[in-house]
């Protein structure tokens, strides 16, 4: 069994509330626009497991460490991570047949900056989008994510709602 912290769009930012909710997380992922560097450094001192991918903000030490998709398996579910991707009925190109061949369970990405939990009865495969964890954008609340992943069942999401965001 494994708890899982997801959270993206921080945009450089650093809240210390990040640590708290994530601290007895299994793992840590973040769906792209970082930012800085130093946030997933940060993520890493909370928890030792940080997977990462780049956003379309990201450039230099972030664009360099970390890739723009990764696929993985945690327990018994195939898990895509990317920061662009869409959700069930507007995917970006190409991405169905992806999530279809490589038999994904549990989609993850980012970019809208809104919080959308979704099951794709199509695909057969959970979507979520965390919202955005940081100040910039549009989104009126910064929003977290915690899941459990034990053997091929996900439960227990909970949605985590930090401080609105300021200009």
């Amino acid at each position: 069994m494994k708890r899982i912290g997801i959270l993206s769009d921080t945009h450089s930012c650093w809240d210390d509330r990040f640590a708290l909710h994530f601290s007895d997380c299994d793992e840590i992922w973040h769906a792209g626009d970082i930012g800085y560097i130093d946030v997933v450094e940060r993520l890493k001192a909370v928890c030792p497991v940080v997977r990462a991918v780049k956003g379309n903000i990201d450039s230099g030490v972030v664009a360099r460490q970390c890739a723009e998709l990764l696929m993985f398996r945690v327990e018994d579910v195939n898990v895509l991570l990317t920061h662009i991707g869409g959700y069930p009925g507007r995917y970006s190109r190409g991405m169905p047949a992806l999530l279809r061949e490589n038999a994904i369970k549990l989609f993850v990405c980012g970019h809208s900056h809104i919080l959308k939990v979704m099951y794709d009865r199509e695909l057969g495969l959970l979507h979520i989008n965390p919202g955005a964890a940081g100040h910039h954008g549009w989104q009126k609340q910064r929003t977290l994510v915690k899941l459990t992943i034990d053997g091929g069942d996900m439960r227990d999401l909970e949605v985590i709602e930090l401080a609105g965001r300021v200009n």
